[in-house]
């Protein structure tokens, strides 16, 4: 018979607040379960179950002796204090000019192509600000541990040998190459050289470094030359890395517009470097004419993954189309690797006027582009390969080498539209990348054949095609002459004329300090005198400039005299009524002055507010004179009170001016800049700054910020991703808004990727400005976010490289002083070119909400910025066939392949192996009504004393007996969990718990008789049967979150929290963002299961459990 079910409880109203929430000495569901388990063992005679074993070895375990590593959220920045800007080493040599073609003098891989490079250098000043190495040459076992002995044997006979014909001959054997008496001899020094250099920047005697050398080296193959190649310098230089510094994530970067196929061998089946090479490849058309060159190889074995190739199909392209790629595809993927050490393979026969790559790389484009890969990891080799128009080449490695330098790159000329073709390459890549990398989530998918999106409209989709039309086949001999490209004249002359254009209107001028600062003490004077705790504190500004004194960094910055700023600068924003009402602070009394904040927004008043809120806005304006009369190159202002909620007639939210949109105006009117950008980090969304600049096209305002679907201060739907502008300013405006608490660093860098960057650089302002509030790093009392110290600094980094580095941080919000004072500090740091390292955590991944948030943002934004193109949907499944077999890309035996994203692959495999194995499970149907809602039932019963229907599962104490019988039926869960309950408590496998208790339960109330939680009832919005939720506020049926998100949307404009699937019966709150399983739930789950199986559900609470 069936226990009978306690009576129904009626479900208190809103009103009511108590909560049901288990005394502390009651039996847990996990402990009961295995005390069972373990009973029905022992009396059957069996062996210990799985879960005594777990359970002696979980308590033998706590008997040990346990070293708890405590993890300090500012150990990186308490550690950077003495990590200062290293020296740029430099290694060259001047006789790698020797090596020249004797039988063709046209020959493109020619001397001047050092020459010019070291000459322009020289110009500008870079090679004495170098540390620099004399070179040495590679030894024969170095060479060997990726060459083969016949390659060395081959150049060694050639050494010294005068003989040109023989010379020509023995290069005709070989692909694109010539051989000069001193090859060997100089091939050697370039090899040992980078190795060195490589060598020193992993042993921390340099930052970074350049090997500008010559003859190149990514085309040389294990066995052969090839391409102007004889020794492969940077994978030697790789390899060495890896066998004897211990290395063991590497990224090459191949920049070069020839694919450098040599390379990708060497590594390709190596998860120890990822290689990520741009080349044109006008599918197989191009040199070096490779099948492997495409999309489609990505490695193998355990290199699988960790091969990119971005092939370039068509020419023309420019710096849009290379900026696209690092911020689509290089920078996300780089920032999850976090390497080690980068080397960068750099060619410059993709830039403007080179003959062989037909491409239109700006020079001061490689600088940015290197910038970014700066930002990533300190530690990095520039290596010369491959160009051959002599101005860009030596225009784009002379300012390759000053970024490396620390200097900021150079502004860009306008960027313009990324082309359609390098879309397709970028999305290619991204689809058969996807696999492996957790940074490739912002394309929606499509099922082949199946092209609709949620409104029954047709989705733009990405068809992933593969061609090839080129032809591997190897001729016997290769061609010794006149086999280059040659340019006629008129097209010399058009690019040589395009070249001295943009060197001489690019600014390489360079301010006479590195970082201004400005701090004084008037802006103590406004605090909160009835509440001295307030967490606005005079002690917030005072911390950051007694921080940075004490990690030396006041003695390295640029101090400025602060000044007041003048009434007709503050007009240029607030109105006059708002100037006079803070004046006549200075005159109310205190009571008064109490009082008075009743009338505002999370404000207090001071009789010197207006002095020190005045000061602070003069000293931004000081810092907006001195970066852009190039006194200082960026400036950082520790200032309060705080600006971006003062809108232009009303304060708000600590905020009485508005700093940054007084100095934003004032750069305007002051300094003719056309083009300013405001990022507002600061956790709250800054809706004053957005209303004064709501109409202006020469402030781009972007903010990214805590939202919740506008219950989050300052609550306002002008703080959604939806609110673009309006008339000349309509799209100047961007709103990344979060929707949950607790995003971190990788939700902030995947906002700068995805959004801040394209935008920004398709921008191309003149000045930065950062509303720098720091109430989203961890610990903030208010923010709720975890964004640590050092990723503020790597943000500073990132926008280092615009506006030719022109950036003011301006103090906005944070209110944990430790917090605020590290993470201004690390940003400081970045300014003054010090290394911004990060901790490695393979387990980190961007939160669903932050990706729904960026898709937002971009779906909304991509009208007003062709930056934002790549949104195509791409096909969900694999429909590429295995890739075929490419002349030189040797493939080792099978070895098992890493999965979705290496780090993890056990933890992935394994839940592929979950998921298979639930596929198989089976739950026992219950009927005596004690047991159904647990999973704790897994014994096989009598007709006399059983309820449920009959199982053989391990537990069973038939399971010997029954062996075969077993093996023919399904596994039950509790056979599966009780067989898994070591991972469980080691936290291989987890299981989802809900919250015994929500706050929000108190807002329910008891279901109308007439309302059924009927399966079979289509969402609201759309047509969807299947997973849909039920709102237990209003009863609004509506699809889920996996399926159009309907009820997600639901929530947001109701802000009804709790909701039922009718798929498993499972309550989610949305708000608390868990699951929530409470006997006030009782109603709506029996309501659903006798809408579901025409039964009542068992009542599975304890009955212990007395509700008033």
């Amino acid at each position: 018979m069936s226990t009978p079910l306690p009576p129904q409880q009626q479900r208190r109203s809103a009103g009511e607040s108590k909560k049901c929430t288990p005394p502390s000495n009651i039996l847990t569901r996990n402990g009961a379960r295995k005390a069972k388990i373990q009973t029905r063992a022992m009396s059957a005679g069996a062996k210990p179950s799985a879960v005594v074993i777990a359970a002696k070895k979980k308590n033998f375990k706590k008997k040990q002796t346990i070293d708890t590593l405590l993890k300090d959220f500012y150990q990186i920045a308490m550690d950077s204090k003495l990590k200062v800007k290293g020296p740029t080493g430099l290694v060259t040599e001047p006789r790698m000019a020797e090596h020249r073609c004797l039988w063709d003098d046209n020959y493109p891989e020619c001397p001047e192509r050092l020459i010019e490079v070291l000459q322009r250098c020289r110009e500008l000043n870079l090679i004495e600000q170098c540390k620099q190495y004399a070179p040495r040459a590679a030894t024969k076992e170095e060479l060997l541990t990726l060459h083969s002995p016949s390659v060395y044997e081959t150049l060694e006979a050639t050494h010294q040998n005068n003989d040109i014909e023989y010379l020509e001959e023995v290069s005709s054997k070989y692909d694109a190459i010539y051989i000069h008496p001193s090859t060997h001899e100089l091939a050697l020094l370039a090899a040992g050289s980078t190795i060195d250099m490589v060598d020193r920047i992993v042993s921390g005697e340099v930052q970074n470094g350049a090997a500008l050398i010559r003859p190149p080296g990514h085309h040389a193959m294990r066995s052969e030359p090839c391409g102007y190649c004889f020794y492969n310098n940077v994978a030697l230089a790789a390899k060495h890395a890896i066998d004897n510094k211990g290395l063991s994530r590497i990224l090459i970067v191949d920049w070069d517009v020839h694919h450098g196929q040599a390379t990708q061998q060497m590594f390709y089946e190596d998860d120890r470097v990822v290689y990520f090479s741009i080349h044109r490849y006008e599918h197989g058309t191009f040199w070096p004419n490779l099948r492997q060159s495409d999309f489609n190889y990505v490695g193998e074995g355990r290199g699988k993954g960790y091969n990119f190739n971005v092939p370039l199909n068509k020419t023309g392209l420019g710096d849009a189309d290379y900026l696209a790629i690092w911020h689509q595809l290089l920078m996300p993927m780089a920032l999850e690797y976090q390497p080690e050490l980068i080397i960068i393979s750099a060619g410059y026969d993709a830039a403007i006027g080179c003959p062989e790559g037909e491409m239109q790389v700006s020079p001061a484009c490689y600088a940015s582009l290197l910038h970014l890969l700066m930002c990533v990891c300190p530690a990095l080799c520039v290596v010369l390969e491959g160009g051959y128009c002599l101005s860009s080449l030596a225009e784009g490695a002379a300012l390759t080498l000053r970024t490396l330098l620390g200097h900021p790159p150079p502004m860009l000329m306008e960027t313009g539209e990324p082309s359609d073709s390098i879309r397709e390459s970028i999305l290619n890549c991204i689809y058969v990348q996807k696999p492996y990398w957790r940074c490739f989530k912002y394309q929606p998918t499509y099922h082949v054949g199946n092209v609709l999106d949620i409104s029954g409209e047709e989705k733009q989709k990405h068809i992933v095609v593969h061609k090839w039309e080129g032809d591997e086949t190897r001729p016997d001999k290769f061609a010794t002459r006149d086999c280059y490209p040659i340019q006629d004249a008129e097209t010399k002359r058009k690019n040589e004329d395009r070249l001295n254009h943009l060197r001489i209107v690019t600014d390489l001028s360079l301010p006479l300090h590195a970082v201004c600062y400005i701090y004084d003490e008037a802006m103590l004077k406004h605090k909160n005198i009835c509440e001295p705790d307030h967490v606005e504190c005079p002690e917030r500004i005072m911390r950051i400039h007694e921080r940075l004194r004490d990690f030396g960094l006041l003695q390295r910055l640029h101090p400025l005299s602060a000044r007041t700023a003048a009434d007709h600068e503050i007009l240029a924003v607030h109105t006059q009524n708002h100037l006079d009402r803070l004046k006549e602070l200075a005159t109310t009394k205190l009571r008064f002055l109490n009082t008075q904040k009743d009338d505002y927004n999370s404000l207090y008043f001071h009789p010197d507010t207006l002095e020190s809120a005045a000061v602070a806005s003069g000293c931004v304006l000081q810092t907006v004179d001195a970066v852009l009369t190039k006194v200082a190159g960026a400036g950082v202002c520790v200032v309060r009170p705080p600006g971006h909620h003062a809108d232009a007639d009303v304060p708000s939210g600590f905020c009485l001016l508005n700093n940054a949109a007084i100095a934003a105006k004032y750069a305007a009117q002051a300094h003719g800049v056309q083009r300013l950008l405001i990022l507002d980090w600061d956790v709250h969304h800054g809706n004053g700054t957005q209303n004064i600049t709501y109409d202006d096209n020469k402030i781009l305002y972007m903010s990214i910020h805590r939202y919740d679907n506008g219950t989050f201060f300052p609550h306002s739907q002008e703080a959604d991703y939806r609110a673009v502008g309006e008339g000349r300013g309509e799209g100047y405006n961007v709103n990344i808004p979060w929707n949950k608490r607790g995003m971190g660093n990788v939700e902030y860098m995947a906002a700068f990727t995805q959004v801040v960057l394209p935008i920004a650089y398709e921008y191309n302002p003149e000045l930065v400005i950062v509303s720098a509030g720091f109430d989203a790093c961890i610990n903030d009392p208010l923010g709720g976010c975890k964004v640590l110290p050092e990723c503020y600094g790597r943000m500073t980094q990132m926008l280092k490289g615009l506006a030719g580095g022109k950036i003011i941080l301006c103090l906005e919000g944070g209110y944990n002083i430790v917090s605020t004072s590290y993470a201004m500090t690390m940003c400081t740091k970045a300014l003054l070119g010090d290394p911004i390292e990060f901790n490695y955590n393979p387990e980190e991944e961007v939160h669903w909400s932050a990706i729904e948030t960026i898709n937002n943002v971009i779906k909304t934004q991509q009208k007003y910025w062709k930056s934002l193109k790549f949104q195509l949907a791409l096909p969900i499944k694999n429909i590429l066939d295995k890739p075929s077999p490419s002349r030189g890309l040797v493939i080792s035996s099978p070895v098992p392949q890493k999965s979705v994203s290496k780090v993890t692959s056990k933890s992935s495999n394994g839940l592929q192996s979950l998921e298979s194995d639930m596929m198989n499970l089976t739950i026992n149907k219950c009927t005596d009504g004690i047991h159904c809602g647990t999973d704790d039932e897994e014994d096989n019963r009598t007709d006399k004393n059983a309820g449920c229907s009959k199982s053989s599962g391990e537990g069973s104490s038939k399971s010997a007996t029954d062996k075969g019988k077993k093996e023919s039926e399904k596994q039950t869960l509790v056979d599966y969990l009780s067989e898994n309950m070591q991972a469980l408590v080691d936290g291989e496998m987890f299981a989802v718990v809900p919250v015994p208790w929500c706050p929000h339960l108190d807002a329910l109330f008891a279901i109308p008789e007439s309302v059924k939680f009927e399966q079979g009832v289509k969402c609201v919005e759309c047509d969807e049967k299947n997973e849909n939720w039920v709102c237990l506020h209003c009863y609004v049926t509506a699809c889920g979150r996996s399926i159009n998100g309907h009820m997600q949307a639901h929530h947001r404009a109701t802000q009804h929290a709790l909701v039922l699937s009718l798929l498993d019966l499972s309550v989610w709150c949305n708000v608390c963002d868990a699951y929530v399983d409470n006997p006030l739930l009782y109603d709506a789950k029996n309501n659903a299961h006798k809408c579901k199986f025409g039964e009542d559900m068992p009542w599975c609470y304890k009955t212990d459990i007395h509700m008033t």
